[in-house]
């Protein structure tokens, strides 16, 4: 059931057991299947999908095209941009060994989750199952196929770090001893082990 603020255009396939939170937005073409479930101010763009029983948190980005299949996760704040995929299949197939075609519960399902304010590029891939660290940016175009840490920029077939991003998205710049500056907001972060961790705020 959707809140009565909840934007829903009439050219887009809502299912009547679709959760939609007050002030979200489901534009032209696009498919929200049954049991899903989005919080408040979430948009999803033109010709998404988002698959059943999908969750979303709030303030939440789909945009157009994109295909969100379940059982895919997104925390509060998570974008995903344009024609982006989430698979959910280890080994997909359309048939079994003996050539039957293969039916929703021959297989099970596995999603990609998406932690508070992670960001995923246009028309990258994320291969289920893996973890989108908090805060961590997905290049477009990117392949991802393991888990990425929180405040990494990835990109790349397969995907692999190659910088750390702060929480306004912006590469860090090198403070010294391990430390990392937001050349935006001021915030210092610190790398350790192949992790970072916000330290300070202004």
């Amino acid at each position: 059931m959707s809140e009565p603020s909840a934007r829903i255009q009439p050219s887009a396939d809502v299912a009547e057991n679709a959760q939609l939170g007050a002030g979200s937005a489901v534009w032209h073409l696009a498919q929200v299947r049954e049991d899903a479930v989005l919080g408040r101010n979430c948009i999803i763009g033109r010709g998404a999908y988002v698959g059943t029983g999908v969750r979303m948190g709030d303030n939440c980005k789909v945009q157009n095209y994109a295909l969100v299949y379940e059982p895919a996760m997104l925390e509060d704040g998570v974008f995903v941009g344009p024609a982006a995929v989430f698979t959910n299949d280890h080994f997909p197939r359309s048939i079994t060994p003996d050539g039957t075609l293969k039916r929703g519960d021959d297989w099970e399902a596995v999603g990609v989750t998406c932690r508070r304010g992670s960001s995923i590029g246009a028309r990258a891939v994320c291969v289920a199952p893996v973890e989108i660290g908090p805060w961590a940016l997905v290049a477009a175009g990117a392949v991802v196929t393991t888990d990425v840490p929180a405040f990494a920029l990835v990109a790349g077939v397969p995907a692999k770090r190659i910088a750390w991003v702060g929480r306004a998205g912006e590469p860090l710049t090198p403070a010294g001893e391990g430390l990392w500056s937001c050349p935006v907001t001021g915030e210092e972060y610190r790398e350790s082990d192949g992790t970072l961790q916000l330290v300070t705020q202004p």
